[in-house]
């Protein structure tokens, strides 16, 4: 057993405790980690507040983070001690209909089908003070020390900065997903890109990448609109600045609306006024903002009977435990620079000071370092 910190959510709406834990070793099949960095994404806001399905407290939240093989247990032979690794969200089981689907990026195992609240065993890795700590997506990297499940971790290039690739466990990749493989930007293409967060920016970067020729990036944070240029962005409108709905701007810039629109924020009135932005007939909206639980979207059929197509995104639609490493191999050849999302690097003690930076709206993506 490894005593080390970690940050707890005791109970939604509180601010989260920084405690000693108790960190059980791995079983068989499970990786122990050591934690060197984690980013800060809206998704440990959604538990933070209540607003995660079925989620449970207390709660070691985080779930964007890179560290280094601590300890395997029985049977695991695809990473050892001292090992790379990104720890997956959604992990890649390889046996269910999903995993053995080529086109499919989904694991029945992760939270959509069951929750992930304690190890496949139904037990938890984590005590505190004599009480026993829920997992998060069964990576909760807001801790010193974790443990995984072999299936849910991905081995990458011992040459990647830690504190750097860490975002690619959920946000960079994400939002540069779902631009390649999720709306399969064309090159000449134009895209509007709802919410200039961590994962928006990573839109942006994607459509960049797949030659889209004009990038229109949206925000009511004009804040947000120089990083979001220094990224790839043609145009940047704020519909704070407009009389008119935004999907209206849209297609006057554009004739006939966008080729591709993402919404990347998480409410119902963006959705649907980023699926009525994309062409009538070939327009493609993609979905990557997360409603918060038990939401509802009303819209008028006209806008998909016309032909658009509508469609949501996980994780960027990337078979995580195969594509990951590819993906920091890419980075590394500096195909990309998903470095200029990160505006702040903080220690792990100032973890509400981070949350704070997300919800103000003053970060696009914190780090935390142990």
């Amino acid at each position: 057993v490894i005593r080390c910190k970690a940050a707890v959510a005791w109970a939604p709406g509180k601010p989260l405790s920084i405690e000693e834990v108790e960190v059980a070793p791995p079983k068989a099949g499970e990786v122990r980690i050591k934690i060197v960095a984690t980013g800060i994404c809206r998704t440990d806001e959604h538990l933070l507040q209540g607003c995660f399905p079925n989620a449970e407290f207390p709660v070691i939240p985080g779930h964007e983070g890179a560290g280094l093989v601590e300890s395997v247990g029985e049977g695991v032979t695809s990473m050892k001690p001292g090992d790379k690794v990104i720890p997956l969200c959604i992990p890649q089981c390889g046996e269910c209909s999903f995993c053995l689907a080529p086109e499919s990026n989904f694991c029945q195992k992760s939270h959509m089908s069951e929750p992930q609240n304690l190890l496949p065993d139904k037990t938890s890795r984590f005590t505190c003070k004599g009480k026993q700590i829920h997992h998060f997506l069964w990576v909760s990297t807001f801790a010193e020390y974790t443990v995984v499940p072999e299936y849910a971790v991905a081995k990458i290039d011992a040459a990647a900065p830690l504190d750097k690739v860490c975002l690619f466990s959920c946000g960079f990749s994400t939002g540069y997903g779902a631009a390649i493989n999720t709306a399969k930007v064309k090159p000449g293409s134009t895209c509007a890109i709802f919410g200039l967060g961590g994962v928006g920016l990573s839109v942006v970067i994607g459509c960049k990448a797949a030659g889209a020729s004009r990038i229109i990036a949206v925000d009511i944070n004009s804040a947000k609109f120089a990083k979001a240029k220094e990224l790839g962005a043609t145009d940047c409108i704020n519909p704070r600045d407009f009389k008119k709905p935004i999907q209206e701007v849209l297609t006057e810039m554009t004739g006939q609306g966008v080729d591709y629109s993402f919404e990347v924020i998480g409410h119902a009135d963006t959705m649907i006024a980023a699926l009525a932005s994309c062409n009538m007939n070939t327009g493609v909206c993609v979905m990557v903002g997360e409603l918060d639980s038990g939401s509802e979207i009303s819209i008028d059929p006209m806008l998909v009977l016309t032909g658009r197509t509508w469609k949501g995104t996980v994780l960027g639609g990337w078979k995580m435990r195969e594509c990951l490493p590819k993906l920091v191999s890419s980075y590394l050849e500096k195909k990309f620079n998903s470095d200029l999302l990160i505006t702040h690097t903080l220690p792990f003690a100032e973890v509400n000071e981070g949350f704070e930076l997300l919800r103000a709206g003053k970060s696009i993506r914190s780090v935390l370092l142990f």
